[in-house]
């Protein structure tokens, strides 16, 4: 019972913290579309972002699950392991700032920012420390010292706040380089916080232990690099593809109308933090087929439910973004459905990760890659960023139903199609319902808000009736009749 309150208690502070953090982060997105002089300098930011989260999982090359592996094996030292770990990411993280350093002209040329190779180093360099810290941070977690690990978390995100706050805000600084200037602060002084009570004590470098590391975590790297480019290939390949003169500024307009609809994955993760420990306590076994289905109901409902909210008050959320980005708001509804889809994916890897048959999950990021990649190329020359948005959408789509029909023959879950399908409809109902008007009746915003609420009422009272009677609220619920 005490592991299980241990548990609980530090899955509550890591996902608190991370969706803290994440809140935190997000809010940058108005505060760059406002303060930055042009909309190409947000591209900037978008597309030298998508690379470095690309090059932080090629850096960490599944080290950060191999430490976890071996530490945790009896046939192996901890402490050996950890410095093992430490010393090698220390090693090759090292060795790409210095390269990246010493060559950032070149490979500033073929990015595509020649006049700008500052930024190259800067972000990169910041990468290389973020992909070494990632085994201290990974000790802490072993060491069960949450508090501590999400401090640190929250201490990078309120230093760069504040550093982009004091240059764009207070100083006047409105140039890319003062964002990028403003994370490498945060990440040194994060890092410079973190090494001291990290530092490996104990323990010696082993050859032996690193080559079964390394073979162990190497085949994760194919499958976090095909995951991660799902996720970024759009901005990380538009500059290239992009047929007008103004891509960076596209890109910007891209990137700010998708951070919009990033509201979606903020209260879907919180969701998953929140409610699924409820969902998993209904059931003494915590691998019980049934929980596993709970949840995806209950997951695609509450996401619906997000939908509808973000799409009915989108006159309200596009003031998170600078009017100059507006322009691209069409998309948001699409990058909605796409998180979606997403959500839905991530809840069916459950079948894989039970029957430890991972190769499933690498088969299908490499098959959304594939499509991401080729959607990529036919259509940004054609339609822009739509054909961005929209490689996404069809990607997670793809994958998605091949992992639940795969899934279903591999590890059956009985999931309530009954309820999701009829969830489905109702959502799309009213999405039809809403935009009928709006393109056909209603012009004032105010009235179409007012029609959304309403909407949203009627999904409430369908959700209330079926499946999450009000009755069973903690604290709030004995004021509800059953």
């Amino acid at each position: 019972m005490s592991e299980m309150k241990s548990l609980a208690k530090d899955t509550a502070i890591y996902g608190l913290s991370s969706i803290i953090g994440k809140f935190l982060n997000y809010l940058l997105v108005p505060l760059y579309t406002y303060a930055l002089a042009r909309t190409a300098d947000y591209g900037i930011v978008t597309n030298i972002y998508a690379w470095t989260a690309l090059l932080l999982v090629i850096l960490t090359y599944g080290m950060e699950t191999g430490f976890f592996r071996f530490a945790n094996r009896e046939d192996y030292d901890p402490k050996s392991v950890y410095k093992t770990a430490f010393l090698t990411l220390l090693t090759t993280s090292t060795l790409f700032a210095v390269l990246v350093v010493l060559f950032r002209q070149p490979i500033a040329n073929l990015l595509g920012y020649a006049d700008h190779s500052e930024f190259i180093a800067m972000m990169f360099a910041t990468v290389a420390v973020d992909a070494f810290a990632c085994i201290p941070f990974a000790y802490l977690r072993y060491q069960k010292r949450s508090m501590v690990f999400a401090a640190l978390k929250l201490l990078f995100v309120v230093l760069n706040i504040g550093f982009n706050i004091l240059f764009l805000v207070v100083l006047g600084k409105n140039d890319v380089f003062y964002v990028f200037l403003s994370n490498i602060l945060a990440t040194g002084i994060q890092t410079i916080c973190l090494l001291p009570m990290t530092m490996p004590k104990g323990g010696r470098f082993s050859w032996e232990t690193l080559h079964v590391m390394l073979r162990y975590s190497l085949p994760l790297l194919v499958l976090g690099v095909a995951g991660i480019m799902n996720q970024t290939l759009d901005r990380i390949l538009f500059p290239y593809l992009y047929a007008g003169a103004d891509a960076q500024a596209q890109l910007g307009i891209y990137g700010a109308c998708f951070k919009v609809a990033m509201v979606m994955m903020m209260f879907t993760q919180a969701f998953r933090y929140a409610y699924e420990p409820f969902v998993f306590a209904k059931h003494k076994d915590r691998q019980s087929v049934e929980a596993y289905a709970d949840a995806m109901k209950y997951y695609i409902i509450f996401s619906y439910l997000i939908l509808l909210g973000v799409i009915f008050y989108l006159d309200i959320f596009r003031y998170i973004i600078s009017s100059a980005y507006w322009e691209g708001l069409k998309i948001v509804p699409i990058v909605l459905w796409t998180y979606v889809f997403q959500g839905i994916y991530f809840n069916l890897s459950f079948w894989y990760k039970l029957t430890d048959e991972t190769k499933w999950g690498a088969y299908f990021s490499l098959i959304g890659l594939v499509i991401t990649l080729v959607l990529q190329i036919v259509g940004v020359p054609r339609i822009g960023y739509w054909a961005s948005c929209g490689s996404s959408l069809v990607c997670y789509f793809v994958i998605m139903l091949l992992s639940y029909f795969i899934g279903q023959k591999k590890a059956p879950i009985p999931y309530d199609l009954k309820s999701i399908g009829g969830y489905t409809a109702l959502t799309l109902g009213l999405l039809a319902v809403y935009y009928a008007l709006r393109l056909y009746y209603v012009q004032n915003i105010w009235v179409l808000m007012g029609i959304g609420t309403i909407l949203i009422g009627i999904f409430i009272v369908v959700l209330t009736r079926r499946d999450f009677p009000l009755s069973g609220l903690p604290v709030v619920g004995k004021y509800f009749k059953s």
